[in-house]
């Protein structure tokens, strides 16, 4: 697309745009961190940043990238909230001359899309799941996301998913990649000090093969999955010295948590699978792993976990469906497992435990050159700005 060209045009001199980011929260996920990552270029690029949000965990990190926080309760589905989150949203676009919103997620985009229609301003949709639609009432409320001036998708599959979803255009939609910050996600940036902290903390044993299944604990994520091919690997006498280690939050699914706990005492690997909670520094946990899963049972409209293993050197084993067909290059990088399959998932398993540090490191070789060459920050960064300069132009 012609805006691509615009990456490192200047910001008119005469005034600095102001971008409008808005999203529920700011806790954990891809949607949250790339809204970060748009505030931090955005402040570098100079432009200024704003995001509107219900707060979270990571306001402070926000805070760091120079932009401004606007607190609201963006993270509520209620129709009276939306209608008035629109007002407040309308009443900052004027007070703080607000040249563009981008909404990240569905129900502050109904009241964004509201709030600049009433200001006059562009505004942004971005893309960041699949939205699932059961019925028509549902396909209503998604439909938000393709009704405004620009529709970016953050993978071709997604991209597609919203054609067939929509019946809109392939030429409205900006593909525009879910980047990977390649200086904090270098192997050569983590200090052996980190990775040994790390493996203290986690209590693996010298020798082990580290398997690393990173993501929230919610069941779409396969982790239940993920236990039963190890449990598959254990009946068969093939599961070997492997640590196994789930990694995420549980953002309050307690019975969920409870649940996976169970299947790990039904099936005997008490001793094998360890639940760790949120981790704040990935880059180290990726070392510490010699083997990164994704076993989503849901297609991810981007794959960051496969990328950002990838960005490591780390061998990938995903799901054959979503992003991750885009990120994972099969036998060269990783392997990708038919969905909901956990048989298939063991089989990738125990193929992969049987290699060699050697044949890991040409793995990870080649999925570091494939995420540095496609999936960096800095392009996304770029890609995103040009988007927004072609907009405030038209």
């Amino acid at each position: 697309m012609v805006w691509t060209n615009l990456a490192n045009a200047p910001v008119p001199s005469s005034d600095k745009p102001a971008i409008l980011q808005v999203i529920p929260a700011l806790d954990a996920g891809g949607a949250e961190r790339t809204t970060i990552d748009i505030a931090r270029a955005l402040s570098a690029r100079g432009f200024r940043a704003l995001v509107a949000t219900s707060g979270g965990r990571m306001v402070s990190l926000l805070e760091s990238t120079g932009a401004e926080l606007v607190p609201l309760p963006l993270n509520s589905k209620a129709p009276h909230t939306l209608l008035q989150n629109a007002h407040r949203l309308a009443k900052t676009i004027r007070r703080k001359q607000v040249n563009l919103i981008h909404a990240r997620s569905r129900a502050p985009a109904w009241s964004g899309l509201l709030a600049a229609r009433a200001t006059h301003i562009p505004f942004v949709t971005t893309y960041h799941g699949i939205y699932n639609a059961s019925n028509a009432l549902k396909r209503l409320y998604n439909s938000v996301m393709v009704r405004s001036d620009a529709v970016v998708a953050n993978s071709q599959w997604t991209a597609d998913h919203i054609v067939r979803e929509h019946r809109i255009a392939a030429e409205r939609i900006a593909v525009i990649h879910r980047g990977v910050d390649l200086e904090e996600f270098d192997p050569a940036g983590v200090s052996p000090e980190r990775i040994d902290r790390m493996r203290s903390a986690w209590d693996v044993p010298p020798g082990h093969t580290v398997v690393l299944l990173p993501g929230r604990l919610t069941r779409w994520k396969g982790q239940l999955l993920f236990i039963e091919a190890l449990a598959q690997l254990e009946r068969e006498h093939l599961l070997g010295d492997i640590t196994a280690l789930l990694v995420g939050d549980a953002q309050g699914r307690d019975q969920y948590v409870a649940e996976v706990r169970r299947a790990i005492a039904r099936n005997g690997l008490q001793t094998t699978i360890k639940i760790v909670p949120h981790v704040e520094d990935m880059p180290a946990a990726y070392l510490v792993s010699d083997i990164v899963v994704s076993a989503s049972i849901d297609p991810e409209a981007f794959g960051r976990v496969a990328a950002e293993a990838g960005a490591m050197g780390r061998a990938v084993i995903a799901t054959d469906h979503g992003g991750a067909r885009e990120v994972v290059l099969p036998e060269r990088s990783g392997l990708l497992v038919r969905p909901g399959d956990p048989f298939a998932l063991a089989r990738a398993l125990h193929r992969w435990v049987a290699l060699d540090e050697k044949e890991r490191a040409v793995l990870g070789s080649v999925g570091r050159a494939h995420v540095r060459a496609n999936f960096s920050l800095e392009r996304m960064c770029a890609d995103t700005l040009a988007l927004y300069r072609s907009l405030l132009r038209a």
